[in-house]
């Protein structure tokens, strides 16, 4: 699924590895905002816990429902979200290079 900005918002979860740290985040360019995790240029929690695998995302029709949904699983459960990944990615495969197929 090839990404585009002009596509509204995304939310977006990032992990160290399987079951490991996770990290919800929002942003209106996925593919851009990943690699930033990615190469660790932006200082803060993803950067202090090597946290640089994409793991799942959703698309939003804007950014502030994409804002919502972000509060939203913010708040869910740990066990919530595992489920939540589980269910679209069982292996935990880095989705990253998946943006631009």
């Amino acid at each position: 699924m090839k990404i585009s900005a002009a596509q509204g918002g995304f939310v977006y979860i990032m992990a160290s590895d399987r079951n490991g740290t996770l990290y919800v985040g929002v942003t209106s360019n996925l593919p851009q905002r990943v690699a930033q995790h990615r190469e660790e240029l932006l200082d803060g929690f993803t950067k202090k816990y090597a946290v640089h695998l994409l793991v799942y995302f959703e698309a939003c029709p804007d950014m502030e429902s994409a804002i919502q949904r972000e509060k939203a699983l913010k708040k869910w459960r740990r066990e919530w979200k595992l489920k939540l990944i589980e269910e679209k990615n069982p292996y935990w495969r880095d989705l990253y290079n998946d943006l631009f197929e």
